[in-house]
């Protein structure tokens, strides 16, 4: 098998298309960007009027895997942190002591950059299919292989490639478009069945979930893995294919778009290659698992691109909830990622599990400013 992923590992690399077709160059030095500005407490808008005690679940959840990855800055901070339940002077007097704010600057020297939203949906969903429940939730499929090159190529550095075998040679993994088709590939691989097609597809977008099984119990799915094809937003193409207005465009009409047009919504699907593959999880109530292998809390994590942010770090964001002119300004935890989540000053709020967090996060597509907190 080695000898196999080695001897096809180029071919791999150039059908998945996560690099150009000169990767064996030398890749041009990257714009190095402006240093972050280092700032005081003073000039976060908002400091002192977020409720900072409420931060301190998730800086626990964080403190799990720093500390698990031998994070020395935060060694001592998580240490104090474990046995303190803070008022609100206490907490935001603890953040004040341990970091030092610093206001992230683009490459291109801009400092406004773009949040979204994202939360837990709750599906209606079975063990077993019938006639209601006939749309699957996978799991992960013994043939997807996952190759890591950075070893032997320094560029692809936590890049991984992701394909399965054909006889002897290893060939992208199946898209939407295959996996969703008539011939079924990864018929066996149901953890749950659902309701709704655009159900699972949204599931697939926020990468977590809750399903309410036909007894009135409740389950989670939890991210597991990915095909390896790129993520490709279908608001996009339907805004390109003039189908919907780019100001109008948001999870509500995109929904409310595939199920007044049953006829095309197959196809428009299928634009985005990009599947999602999932496992159950039974302690619901700690919220979805994010990348950082921690539990979400609801408005105090967000996930990043953590090629320009490190996952764990403690941030601050200057925004507005969406369809409103109420600011959103907190301590939140940079302790998940998602595959549209790409770029610098880039993130995706967690609104958490309910109705509300269902409007927030469908509609949010604010200007946000980013501030990072070092440990000191």
């Amino acid at each position: 098998m080695v000898k196999v992923l080695l001897q096809y590992v180029s071919t791999v690399v150039l059908a998945l298309g996560l690099v150009g077709c000169d990767w064996w160059n030398t890749p041009p030095k990257p714009q190095t960007p402006p240093e972050p500005k280092v700032v005081t407490w003073a000039d976060l808008p908002g400091w002192e009027q977020d409720a900072h005690e409420q931060a301190w679940p998730a800086l626990l959840n964080n403190c799990q895997a720093m500390l698990k990855k031998n994070e020395l800055a935060w060694v001592t901070i998580c240490q104090q942190a474990q046995g303190m339940s803070p008022d609100r002077a206490t907490a935001k007097a603890f953040f004040e002591q341990h970091f030092q704010p610093e206001q992230l600057v683009s490459t291109e020297g801009k400092t406004t950059g773009f949040m979204t939203g994202y939360y837990e949906p709750v599906l209606m969903a079975s063990y077993t299919p019938d006639e209601r429940f006939k749309y699957p939730i996978y799991k992960t499929p013994a043939d997807l292989l996952t190759i890591d090159l950075g070893s032997l190529y320094p560029e692809l550095q936590n890049k991984r490639v992701r394909g399965r075998l054909e006889g002897n040679r290893v060939i992208p993994y199946y898209d939407r478009a295959v996996i969703e088709g008539t011939t079924k590939p990864l018929a066996g691989n149901e953890i749950l069945w659902t309701d709704k097609q655009d159900d699972v597809f949204f599931l697939h977008i926020q990468g977590s979930g809750r399903a309410q099984l036909p007894d009135g119990s409740i389950v989670g799915v939890g991210y597991d893995n990915q095909n390896g094809h790129k993520y490709l937003p279908i608001g996009k193409v339907l805004i390109e294919r003039k189908l919907i207005e780019r100001e109008h465009t948001n999870m509500f009409t995109i929904r409310e778009w595939l199920n007044t047009h049953p006829d095309q919504a197959e196809e428009i699907l299928n634009q985005n290659p990009s599947y999602v593959f999932f496992k159950l999880r039974t302690n619901v109530e700690a919220g979805p698992i994010g990348s950082l292998n921690v539990p979400l809390v609801a408005e105090r994590s967000i996930a990043i691109d953590p090629k320009t942010i490190p996952l764990g770090s403690l941030l601050w964001v200057d925004s507005h909830y969406p369809d409103s002119k109420t600011l959103l300004q907190k301590l939140v935890f940079a302790q998940d990622t998602g595959g549209a989540i790409t770029g610098e000053l880039r993130a995706d709020f967690f609104f958490g599990t309910g109705v509300q967090a269902e409007q927030w996060a469908g509609r949010m597509k604010q200007n946000t400013q980013f501030y990072r907190l070092i440990p000191r």
